[in-house]
């Protein structure tokens, strides 16, 4: 399964349009295409496990990550580090990308999470280096992902069991539920 997101990236980066432009600019067309990709591997993966749940999550937190930055852009006008707009704050391309990355970790855990949040740092640092957010506009982003994913994602059981070990000074407890 690890094969495919290496597809999935490689397949965002052939999307892009060749350019002479400079490093900076591949740099920012490369991140661009990396937020579009992890939200459409986000969702490939849950569809892969059968996971409609997971799904409606991912569509769920993705919405009010990305609908929140967006949102705030309006409210807090903030000047970009290029001088272009007030709308550097929050970053909703870095929100778009911090969403599922999110969401893979609280869903099925770290083994999804740590790719899906290197994939999400390179895109908030393709933001700051293209001068279009400060390094404050990607970490609110990343942080306002963190909340939402936090309050709407609900990790994945396949088979509804639950285990949880509890110890005490004096003595363990295993415990099992099955959910119906």
């Amino acid at each position: 399964m690890r094969y495919r997101f290496g597809i999935a990236i490689c397949a965002a980066l052939a999307l892009l349009p060749v350019s002479a432009n400079a490093k900076t600019d591949k740099i920012e067309q490369i991140g661009k295409a990396l937020a579009i990709a992890e939200p459409l591997f986000a969702g490939g993966v849950s569809f892969a496990k059968n996971d409609w749940t997971g799904i409606e999550e991912l569509v769920i937190t993705t919405g009010l990550t990305v609908g929140t930055a967006y949102g705030l852009k309006y409210v807090v006008h903030e000047q970009r580090p290029d001088h272009s707009d007030n709308k550097s704050f929050p970053s909703d391309t870095s929100a778009l990308a911090f969403a599922p990355a999110n969401y893979l970790w609280d869903r099925y855990g770290w083994q999804w999470g740590v790719p899906a949040y290197l994939v999400a740092g390179f895109v908030g640092y393709s933001r700051v280096e293209a001068k279009q957010h400060h390094w404050w506009d990607v970490a609110a982003s990343a942080g306002i992902a963190f909340g939402f994913s936090h309050f709407v994602v609900t990790p994945f059981q396949r088979y509804n069991i639950d285990a949880d070990v509890y110890a005490t000074p004096k003595s363990v407890y295993l415990g099992m539920n099955y959910r119906f």
